[in-house]
């Protein structure tokens, strides 16, 4: 009921929870008012306390106070309404409006007076009757003005442009809010076809519809609310998170497991170069080149070690930086009030992106010591036989003479173990052109009339070395250049050369790879990427058949790229494959240089 051509409006002194007449009302933090029963009955066993109307949570439950101001402003809108005495239920309450008296100017700046100043709020376009909000509340200034008469006494102070335009159908009307809260965003999107709020789900079709396309087209469809769909659909959404966040601390204690394992490794090698220094200490000189072997294997270790865990680690950090935006992008979701977006959304987050699996994945903590320690164990043993023998029988008379000059150790070069390696042409694809001092080797365009004989590779462009490597230590280099495509390694002699090849350590292959120019790969099982932040220009290739190794340098970086650690039953040979030309992209040859070094 509205009091006739008056300022004032029936609708501004409603509760919004019980849709009474304020009794004792009271001011949320937010600016909105209820009263003080309802309020305190509606926060009342609840979890968190949220205003009704703007949904704003407090993370302490507000100590309320009755508006005295607004207590009195109702009492007297009380007196003025007929049965003001008694409480009305709902909207439709009875009552008289004044008939047409009216009320007085004096009554109503006297109302004006008493009005309390509603804090500073940001403006909205939602209807003050769709949020049923107070007289306190900023946004009614749009509902006040449109429920003054054109021919009101006091129309001219609240509506000077004349009467807005009317609210769209779904804004109109009061709505009753309970524990679930029942706020629903005045900004619809709005249906191309029949121009009407889009606000149910269609589950047999998967879309967002109106209600006339319910009506229309989806009659036998099973729909819900837009709502009740992402209410429903956000129960996934806290697994998903939960998912997400284990990933990502199982990621960061391996991260810190991985960083742990590199320490170690650091300091077992200071332990050890440390302990060596003081057992080679009490040895002759000829035990000096075992100490240079060990320093030299411990490197190498060390930075294999070091390259590997800076690629884990660098993985890692790439994997939980997806994730994270991944956990942000679900976070943000969770918070939104775009229905049809969250519903279109939540499917595309709902799963983790793709990631390794990091649960057996560890550091190599073996330092490859353990031969050159069996090694200078029988150096010792042998040492102490010849003392022996000279504790019984004294020094012969050349030990009289004078003793040569001992000089410091020298860690021996990979270089100092170079050979010359050549091309073996009856090994060679059809298509591979060899130079004639069989030093280098390119891939033509077409076939060569060539005879095809056992040794030869029909189906793979590549060739191999004629040196049969049986034992020792071997090393060569081969310059690489501007190719975009290549392999170099090893192969066993036993390696089958017809159709198709699996080129991996158990089928007799180690060698390193180049795709695409940057993509830099170990045929290992699996794969093994490596990330080189210099380019090399010649590649080294060393051999220690008896230790099972084969390692890869950067030459002109002087730097260790990986080495392959495998048991050699029979021969092996160098193994060399420029990979096709790719229509002149890679036409450049794999040549053979001489190792050159100084002391």
């Amino acid at each position: 009921m509205s009091l006739c051509g008056s300022f004032l409006s029936d609708e501004q002194f409603l509760c919004s929870i019980c849709l009474d007449v304020f009794t004792n009302p009271s001011s949320t933090p937010c600016g909105h008012s209820f009263c003080m029963a309802c309020i305190s009955r509606y926060w009342d066993g609840a979890k968190l306390c949220q205003c009704p109307l703007c949904k704003k949570t407090f993370q302490k439950r507000p100590e309320l106070q009755i508006n005295r101001t607004l207590r009195e402003i109702t009492d007297q809108f009380r007196s003025m309404t007929a049965g003001g005495n008694e409480k009305r239920g709902g909207r439709g309450g009875g009552g008289g409006g004044g008939g047409g008296g009216g009320i007085s100017d004096d009554l109503i700046d006297e109302l004006k007076k008493k009005l309390p100043r509603p804090p500073l709020q940001k403006s909205t376009t939602m209807s003050c009757e769709t949020q049923g909000v107070s007289i306190l509340t900023p946004p009614c200034t749009t509902s006040l003005a449109s429920s003054v008469p054109n021919d009101s006494p006091i129309a001219g102070l609240t509506n000077p442009s004349g009467p807005p335009p009317p609210l769209p159908p779904y804004s109109r009307g009061r709505r009753r809010f309970t524990m679930s809260g029942a706020a629903t965003s005045s900004r619809l999107p709005v249906c191309e076809i029949h121009h009407r709020g889009i606000v149910i789900y269609c589950r047999t079709d998967g879309v967002c519809i109106c209600p006339q396309c319910e009506t229309e087209d989806h009659h036998d469809h099973d729909t819900v609310t837009l709502e009740a769909e992402w209410m429903e659909t956000k129960d996934q959404l806290s697994a998903s998170e939960q998912e997400v966040q284990g990933m990502i601390r199982r990621r960061i204690r391996k991260i810190e497991e991985i960083k742990l394992s590199a320490t170690e490794l650091e300091l077992a090698v200071e332990r050890q170069t440390a302990g060596s220094v003081c057992l080679f200490s009490e040895l002759v000189s000829a035990i000096e080149r075992s100490q240079a072997e060990l320093m030299e294997v411990m490197e190498m270790s060390r930075r294999a070690a070091t390259h590997q865990a800076d690629a884990m680690v660098r993985q890692l950090e790439l994997e939980v930086e997806e994730l994270r935006r991944r956990e942000s992008a679900l976070a943000e979701l969770a918070q939104s009030d775009d229905y049809m977006h969250c519903v279109k959304t939540f499917p595309i987050l709902s799963s983790p992106p793709p990631a390794k699996d990091w649960s057996e994945v560890s550091m190599n903590s073996d330092l490859g010591t353990g031969t050159i320690y069996r090694s200078l164990a029988a150096v010792v043993e042998r040492f102490q036989e010849e003392l022996l023998i000279v504790a019984e029988t004294g020094f012969p008379a050349s030990v009289l003479e004078p003793s040569p000059v001992r000089y410091q150790p020298r860690m021996r070069r990979v270089e100092e173990y170079a050979v010359d390696v050549t091309l073996d042409g009856h090994t060679a694809h059809a298509r591979l052109i060899l130079s004639e001092d069989l030093k280098s080797v390119r891939c033509g365009d077409r076939h060569q009339p060539l005879p095809d004989n056992p040794e030869r590779f029909d189906r793979v462009v590549c060739v191999i070395g004629r040196e049969a490597i049986s034992s020792g230590r071997h090393y060569w280099e081969v310059e690489v250049g501007g190719k975009t495509d290549w392999d170099l390694g090893v192969a066993r002699q036993s390696i089958n050369r017809k159709g198709k090849i699996e080129v991996t350590p158990s089928n007799g292959y180690w060698f390193l790879s180049l795709r695409d120019r940057k993509k830099y790969a170990f045929r290992s099982e699996p794969s093994t990427d490596v990330h080189l932040n210099l380019r090399p220009q010649r590649i080294g290739i060393f051999v220690d058949f008896e230790k099972g190794q084969v390692s890869f340098y950067n030459v002109d970086a002087k730097i260790h790229i990986y080495t392959f650690e495998d048991t050699f039953s029979e021969c092996i040979f160098p193994f060399f494959s420029p990979c096709t030309n790719k229509s002149g992209k890679n036409d450049g040859p794999l040549i053979i240089t001489p190792v050159n070094w100084t002391e």
